[in-house]
């Protein structure tokens, strides 16, 4: 079974930082791009940023020059360095992998169960 497992949400105040980290697990043969989205209420799930195993990196308009994704292909994690938070970064935060599975002969877009992410003061 594949995992992918988010973690370090949270309640920050506008213009603070704050770190998610996100590992997919099991039984994996290959890992090619992760990436970070997010839901806030009432809105479509977007992306917010992706990385290649190469490390080559896309990001929305909305959070570039604040975010910074980054991953260690080695252990199949994903990182999103969240700085100078503003009140509409507020969303569930989700991690994505596609993930080729030793026991299917294809990839597959694994989800993670989300992490709430509120910027209020």
């Amino acid at each position: 079974q594949v995992q992918v497992v988010e973690s370090g949400g949270g309640l920050v105040q506008p213009g603070g930082s704050l770190g998610l980290s996100c590992a997919a697990s099991g039984s994996i043969v290959s890992v090619l791009l992760m990436g970070w989205y997010r839901q806030a209420p009432g809105k479509q799930r977007e992306l917010v940023a992706t990385i290649t195993r190469e490390g080559t990196t896309n990001y929305a308009d909305s959070v570039k020059g604040r975010f910074t994704i980054s991953r260690d292909n080695a252990k199949n994690t994903v990182a999103l360095q969240m700085n100078s938070l503003k009140p509409e970064d507020t969303a569930v935060y989700y991690c994505n992998a596609n993930v080729r599975p030793s026991y299917l002969t294809f990839f597959i877009s694994a989800w993670g169960q989300g992490t709430q992410v509120t910027v209020s003061s």
